[in-house]
């Protein structure tokens, strides 16, 4: 039998009206990112795409939880493109009589998430200690504490001592 994929939750909004090459900056800063923090990202990035593609982040959340009852901690975003939706031509008055062609260009923004489960902590290869459990030795006065020679430290008297026998 063939396995089945993951399911995708998508979103999108079409003509919108930044232009895709904008929008593809904030798109590749999201992308493979865990859903808390696409938003944080998105809410402190100074771009006028992050506020249009927050809200598409925020569209496809509710739809995964709402239509798949998947809860937001295991969602991360999947995929983020911005198509080139239609381009509205204007003309501005130039020299002589011309006119000069402006661009306005819209995108296609489109977005899916992905269900993932969080990452538990690595676990210690055997034989291994973790840095709490040789804190706790270490403090036991175990033989490992013994070993190690103790530090002494020089009194005012022996360090006159030595400036006299090297004068």
């Amino acid at each position: 039998m063939a396995k089945t994929a993951d399911p995708t939750y998508k979103a999108g909004a079409r003509f919108i009206r930044i232009s895709p090459y904008k929008v593809r900056e904030v798109a590749a800063i999201i992308k493979g990112k865990h859903v808390d923090e696409a938003r944080r990202i998105l809410a402190f990035t100074p771009k006028a795409a992050s506020e249009a593609m927050s809200k598409i982040l925020e569209s496809a959340i509710a739809n995964a939880e709402h239509n798949f009852s998947v809860p937001q901690e295991e969602l991360f975003v999947k995929l983020v493109s911005a198509d080139e939706g239609v381009t509205i031509k204007r003309f501005r008055p130039r020299a002589q009589g011309r006119g000069f062609r402006i661009r306005k260009r819209t995108s296609h923004i489109n977005l899916e998430l992905e269900r993932r489960r969080p990452e538990a902590p690595p676990r210690p290869k055997r034989g291994e200690a973790t840095k709490a459990s040789t804190v706790t030795k270490a403090s036991t006065g175990t033989k490992a504490e013994a070993k190690t020679p103790a530090r002494t430290a020089r009194t005012t008297k022996t360090k006159s001592k030595e400036k006299e026998a090297g004068n």
